[in-house]
């Protein structure tokens, strides 16, 4: 998810189809099953992913 935040503009479908289907379950990107090559979070995705890439993928303020 901290990824899929990282490149919001550009999530594409290249991940693994589980992993898509898992997140699609928990309601943190629509339906992954159609013509799009993208994949599009949902709020609540976009709000978890963006949590997740700052404290996997940043450092805390001084």
């Amino acid at each position: 998810m901290g990824l899929l935040w990282l490149t919001l503009h550009c999530a594409w479908k290249g991940l693994d189809w589980n992993a898509l289907d898992r997140l699609h379950q928990k309601g943190l990107i629509a339906n992954p099953a159609n013509k799009a090559k993208s994949v599009v979070l949902t709020d609540e995705g976009l709000r978890r992913a963006e949590e997740l890439f700052r404290t996997l993928f940043t450092r805390p303020a001084p």
